[in-house]
C-alpha cells in the first residue's frame, strides 16, 4: 500500500504538469485564433500559468464555495467533531477544517493541498443516514485521501478543469465574431494558416482531455482510500455498510458539479450506471469506479 502512495504522489505530479501544458496550450490556441498573433499567445499563456499558481493557493476555498460548504459548527455537529478528531489521533494527522453542506443526498469529500492545509466536507443528508459506525469509515476515507496526498491534484483539477472549458469557449466565440469581421474586411484571416488549424483542433478536443484526465484522478485513488480507511478504523465492515447505503440511495447531489464531481466519495451527478449501447464511452469520463467493485473488494480483506 506504501508504494501505491508513492506511486500516487508521481502521477500527481505528471497530472497536475499535465493539465497546466493543457491549459498552456488552449490559452496559446485562443490568442492566435482570436487574431492577436504571437503576443496574443504569450499573453494567453502567462494568464493560464498566472491560474495554475492562483489554483495551488485557492482551489480548495473555490472547491468549497462552488459546493456550498458552510463550517460545521462545533456545538451542533459535536458527534461529527469527535469522530474526525479521533480517527486523526489515530492517524496522526492534523485536524482538517470541517464543513457541512446542506443537502439530503449522502456524500462528503476532501479538499487542500496538504495535510497541514485541507478540509472534509458532508453533506447533512450522509449525517441523517449513516450511523456513527458508518460515518467513522466515510470519514476515515477522506482522511486517507489527506494522508496519501490525493487532494492536492484532486483539487487543482477543479479549477484547471473549469478554466479549460472557460477558455476554449471564449476563444472559439472570439474565433468567430473576429473571423466574420476579416473576411468583410477581405482576407481570409487564419483559415490557411497550419498553426490556426491544430489550435482549433485542440480547442474542440481540450475540454474533452481535462475530462478524461480528470476521470483518471480518482478511479485508483478511491479504491486505496477504502483499504486505508479500513487500516485506519479496523473495521472494514463499517465502510462497507456505508457504501451499501450509498450504492442502495438514488439521491443526487445537487451541491456537486461537473468540476467537482471527483472529489465526491461517490459519483454524484445522475446518469451514472448506464448501460445501454454506449457505455463503454460513458464509463471512460466515471471519476469513480462502480460501488460494488469498491464493496467486493473490501469483502475480501
Amino acid at each position: 500500500m506504501f508504494e501505491l502512495i508513492r506511486a500516487n504522489k508521481r502521477r500527481s505530479v505528471a497530472l497536475i504538469a499535465g493539465f497546466v501544458v493543457v491549459a498552456m496550450a488552449v490559452g496559446g490556441a485562443a490568442g492566435m485564433l482570436a487574431g492577436f498573433g504571437w503576443i496574443g499567445v504569450v499573453i494567453a499563456l502567462g494568464l493560464a500559468a498566472a491560474m495554475a499558481f492562483a489554483s495551488y493557493w485557492k482551489a480548495d476555498s473555490i472547491a468549497l464555495a462552488v459546493s456550498r460548504a458552510k463550517p460545521a459548527d462545533p456545538e451542533v455537529y459535536r458527534r461529527l467533531h469527535n469522530i474526525v478528531e479521533g480517527l486523526c489521533i489515530a492517524g496522526g494527522l492534523p485536524k482538517p477544517r470541517v464543513y457541512i453542506v446542506d443537502d439530503p443526498a449522502p456524500n462528503a469529500f476532501a479538499t487542500g493541498r496538504d495535510p497541514k492545509h485541507a478540509a472534509i466536507a458532508v453533506t447533512t443528508g450522509l449525517l441523517e443516514k449513516l450511523n456513527r459506525v458508518e460515518l467513522e469509515g466515510v470519514i476515515a476515507h477522506e482522511l486517507s485521501h489527506i494522508r496519501n496526498y490525493d487532494i492536492l491534484v484532486s483539487t487543482l483539477a477543479v479549477t484547471l478543469v473549469g478554466t479549460i472549458a472557460i477558455v476554449t469557449d471564449i476563444a472559439i466565440r472570439m474565433m468567430w465574431w473576429n473571423g466574420g469581421r476579416v473576411r468583410r474586411d477581405g482576407d481570409h484571416g487564419n483559415s490557411g494558416n497550419p498553426l490556426a488549424i491544430l489550435g482549433f483542433v485542440l480547442l474542440i478536443f481540450a475540454p474533452i482531455i481535462a475530462r478524461a484526465m480528470q476521470a483518471t484522478i480518482s478511479r485508483r485513488r478511491e479504491t486505496l482510500a477504502d483499504v486505508s480507511a479500513c487500516q485506519l478504523t479496523r473495521y472494514p465492515p463499517g465502510l462497507i455498510s456505508a457504501l451499501e447505503k450509498l450504492r442502495d440511495d438514488t439521491t443526487v447531489t445537487h451541491s456537486a458539479s461537473t468540476a467537482t464531481a471527483h472529489l465526491w466519495i461517490e459519483q454524484p451527478m445522475s446518469g451514472v450506471g448506464d448501460e445501454g449501447r454506449l457505455r463503454s464511452f460513458h464509463r471512460m469520463f466515471d471519476t469513480h469506479p462502480p460501488l460494488e467493485e469498491r464493496i467486493s473488494l473490501l469483502r475480501e480483506l
